[in-house]
């Protein structure tokens, strides 16, 4: 049984535009929970945990999720045929990311105050959205 059939193969641009979606997806989600845990508080209060989490975003964005994302730029762009939908990220990557979704998860459901997680949730969300723009 030939099992290639069955892959789903798509153009290089599919895998370029792909995780772009995904990053800026993931990006609001967790900047949604930093909302939703600073919502109850006052907005001046509010305002600072916004802030530093937007201070953290910028070098997390620039120092951090560019240079992946530069690194799969280079590797997908050259790409002439069709690849597995699955291809736009290397087997490092996707271990990568369950290790991180993983974290998220302890995190949220930690005794960690919210709203010194918002500042997290927010700096790496805003930072992955700003990255996936660059797909």
């Amino acid at each position: 049984m030939d099992l290639k059939r069955f892959t789903p193969v798509v153009d290089k641009k599919i895998l370029i535009i792909l995780p772009g979606i995904m990053w800026c997806g993931v990006g609001v989600m967790l900047v949604s929970f930093a909302v939703s845990w600073l919502s109850p508080n006052p907005w001046k209060e509010q305002f600072f945990y916004f802030l530093a989490g937007f201070i953290a975003a910028m070098p997390i964005h620039h120092f951090g999720f560019l240079k992946i994302v530069d690194k799969n730029l280079k590797r997908l762009l050259p790409l002439t045929e069709k690849r597995c939908v699955f291809s736009f990220m290397t087997l490092k990557s996707y271990l990568t990311v369950l290790v991180m979704v993983a974290m998220g998860i302890a995190l949220r459901h930690s005794s960690f105050p919210k709203r010194y997680l918002s500042v997290l949730y927010n700096g790496i969300g805003l930072a992955l959205f700003l990255s996936g723009i660059r797909y």
